[in-house]
């Protein structure tokens, strides 16, 4: 995984304030938030950062075009 991918799916996490200092732009953050919360909310902060990044990418077809739009921005 590329360093920007992980450091986007950190940002994806919500929950961990280290994380989110440390990764995403606000607006980033702000456009996929909903659909972390909606389609990832099984995942556990101790699954890792990549544990989200994964979840999104299992639910691409149903997340929001803002969030597609960051994964795309990012590469992933």
């Amino acid at each position: 995984m590329s360093a920007r991918a992980y450091l986007l799916s950190a940002a994806l996490i919500g929950a961990s304030s280290i994380a989110m200092a440390q990764s995403g732009t606000p607006a980033e953050q702000a456009a996929c938030r909903p659909d972390v919360r909606r389609f990832c909310f099984k995942v556990q902060e101790s699954d890792g950062a990549n544990a989200y990044l994964e979840c999104l990418q299992q639910h691409r077809a149903k997340l929001t075009s803002r969030c597609r739009a960051v994964l795309e921005s990012h590469g992933v």
